[in-house]
Formats: C-alpha cells, sequence, structure tokens
C-alpha cells in the first residue's frame, strides 16, 4: 500500500490538482475522438456484386464520416424490409422491389432509397456440363432453377426470356421455391439444366466442371435500379446528417472501385469472403466490372427505376405504377456529389 507523507492541506491541493488533470484529459479526449455514430445495416444477402460496400468498410471510409456500421445479412429483400420496417435496422439494402411492395400497401412510415449501388442484375446464367455454343431457344423444354417469385432476380430472368420470344413456366420449367443460398448447391446436386445465380458461385461451379456460364442476366436486362440502400421516411427526417455522411462513404467506396484492378479491389474485400479462393473472387469482381455492374455514384437512376417497373409488371408483379419521388430520393446523394457540405 502507497503512503502519502504530506499534510492534509498537501494532500487536498494534490486531490484536487489530480481531479483537474483528470478532467482536462478526458476533455481533450472527447475533443479529439466523440462518439461514433451506430448505423444498423442489412444488406440482403453477402455478395461479391456489392463489392464497393465492402471497400468503404474495410477502408474506413465510414469509420472517417464519424459512422460505426453494425452490418447483418438478411438473406432476402423480404427479410430486409421486414427488419427495417420493424425498427431492427437503421439501413436496409435491397432491391427497390420490396419498397413498391410496402409502399402500396399503405404503410404509415414506407421505406425510401437514397442511394443506389448497383445498376445490372447480378445473375449469370449457366448450362450443366460443358457447352461451347448456346442459343436462348436451347432453354425450350428444359429445367431452369431460378429465383425467390416476386424478387427482382427472378423477374429479370422472366424478362429476358420473354425478350428471347421464351414464356416462362409454359415454354421452359422453373423452379423458384429454393432460398437463394441454396439453389447452387441444388444445381451442383443434380437439379435442373440451367441455373440463374449470383457470383461467385458460379465461377466456383464453373472450375468445378458442373456447368458453363452461357450469358450475363444483367447485361441482357440493360440498366435497371437494382440494389439500393433505404431507411424509413421518419428516418431519413430526423437523421439527415448520419444519412449523408453514410453516402459519403458510399460514394467513396465507389469511386475507389472504378479507380482500381479486381486485383486490387479482391486484396481488399477479401476479409469480407474468408475461405474463398483468392482467383476465384479476382474472376467473379472481373465479370461484374465487365457487365458495368456498379454505379459511378450514389444518385438514384430514375430512367432505371422506370425499367425496373417495366419488369415488375411484365412479371404481374406490380400493383400499380409507383412515382419515384415517393419512394427514392436524391437529395443526399446530389449533395455529396456536388460537394456540399
Amino acid at each position: 500500500m502507497v503512503r502519502w507523507h504530506v499534510g492534509a492541506p498537501l494532500r487536498r491541493l494534490a486531490v484536487i490538482a489530480l481531479a483537474m488533470c483528470l478532467a482536462a484529459g478526458a476533455s481533450s479526449l472527447g475533443a479529439a475522438a466523440p462518439s461514433k455514430d451506430r448505423v444498423r445495416l442489412s444488406e440482403v444477402v453477402r455478395s461479391v456484386f456489392y463489392a464497393p460496400q465492402y471497400v468503404a468498410l474495410e477502408l474506413g471510409f465510414f469509420a472517417d464520416e464519424n459512422l460505426d456500421i453494425e452490418l447483418s445479412t438478411a438473406w432476402g429483400a423480404h427479410n430486409g424490409m421486414a427488419a427495417l420496417i420493424s425498427g431492427s435496422v437503421d439501413v436496409g439494402f435491397f432491391g427497390p422491389e420490396a419498397t413498391i411492395y410496402v409502399y402500396a400497401q399503405g404503410a404509415p412510415d414506407p421505406a425510401v432509397g437514397f442511394a443506389q449501388l448497383t445498376q445490372r442484375d447480378g445473375s449469370f446464367f449457366m448450362a450443366r456440363g460443358s457447352v461451347d455454343t448456346f442459343s436462348w431457344d436451347d432453354v425450350r423444354g428444359r429445367l431452369i432453377v431460378g429465383a425467390r417469385k416476386g424478387g427482382v432476380p427472378q423477374m429479370v430472368l422472366e424478362w429476358v426470356l420473354r425478350q428471347h420470344g421464351i414464356e416462362p413456366f409454359r415454354d421452359v420449367g422453373i423452379i423458384t421455391h429454393l432460398a437463394f443460398e441454396a439453389a447452387a448447391g441444388a444445381f451442383q446436386g443434380g437439379l435442373g439444366d440451367y441455373v440463374a445465380q449470383f457470383e461467385p458461385a458460379m465461377t466456383s461451379m464453373e472450375r468445378a466442371g458442373v456447368g458453363t456460364i452461357v450469358a450475363s442476366l444483367g447485361a441482357e436486362a440493360g440498366d435497371v435500379t437494382y440494389t439500393v440502400y433505404h431507411a424509413r421516411r421518419s428516418y431519413l427526417e430526423q437523421n439527415p446528417g448520419v444519412i449523408e455522411r453514410f453516402v459519403r462513404a458510399i460514394y467513396r467506396g465507389q469511386q475507389w472501385v472504378h479507380a482500381h484492378s479486381s486485383e486490387e479491389i479482391a486484396g481488399v474485400v477479401a476479409p469480407f469472403f474468408p475461405g474463398m479462393d483468392f482467383d476465384i473472387l479476382v474472376t467473379a469482381l472481373e465479370r461484374y466490372r465487365s457487365i458495368d455492374a456498379w454505379t459511378l455514384t450514389p444518385a438514384v437512376s430514375r430512367e432505371g427505376f422506370a425499367h425496373l417497373q417495366e419488369i415488375m409488371a411484365a412479371a404481374g408483379e406490380l400493383p400499380h405504377p409507383v412515382p419515384f419521388d415517393e419512394v427514392m430520393t436524391n437529395t443526399f446523394a446530389e449533395r455529396v456529389v456536388n460537394g456540399e457540405e
């Protein structure tokens, strides 16, 4: 035990001095490192398709904006929307089709999209076995392992088939009941003649000799407002500064991805895909670069949103047309891109 061999007045002075030093230190620390704003972010799935987001996380772009991101994976837009509307997350990252569905139901505090990350469907189309040539007519009378009915990947698949004169569920069978994460494994296990699925599952299956990637559904369908960050309208109104900083971090991620090679991107995002072969990761990223999957800025495309509703209507999944400004906003993206503070 340490004993102070000083008189009472000196002891009191020492205590006061120590308290002042501690208070000054705490004040200094508080000024240098203010507490970060926590944002609970739910991504629709974990996918290489969302590389700009992982770049922003890994390179500290969110931290630079004094944001602490709590990332979770919903495994489906319907799950992500449910989490957002319930208030269990602050930002939901998924396709705008979920936003359109909720708006059509008259939600009192609807989700509003405020930043776009992808502008093409991320699915590639694989034929079983080794294929030298492919025609869309080859799928007639066959069975495709598709995606969840009512989800954008499935609707885009149906759109592409119709563009080639093939009526889904009549001219070709499509399996739509499998969970997203189970579809590739089901195909690899022998189910179906074709599969529509995201990377890196497709590259992995191709290298394993399961099948041959014969088309990109994203390239076939064209630009569409595909994956967007959403928040409840009330959250946007109450936390505009947080949202603007969030968008700025995403924008930096988008810019970084467009300025670097697939190998460099892979080196940054690899921690989000533990156990994945680095060469497969690079190849998957390069496939997405080749179809211009990622937007250059976070601005939500009006044209892409209109095309999305066109695709939904063709699939019989559009309750009624929804005006862009009712469920999307570019207020934050425009401020960020224009460099406004």
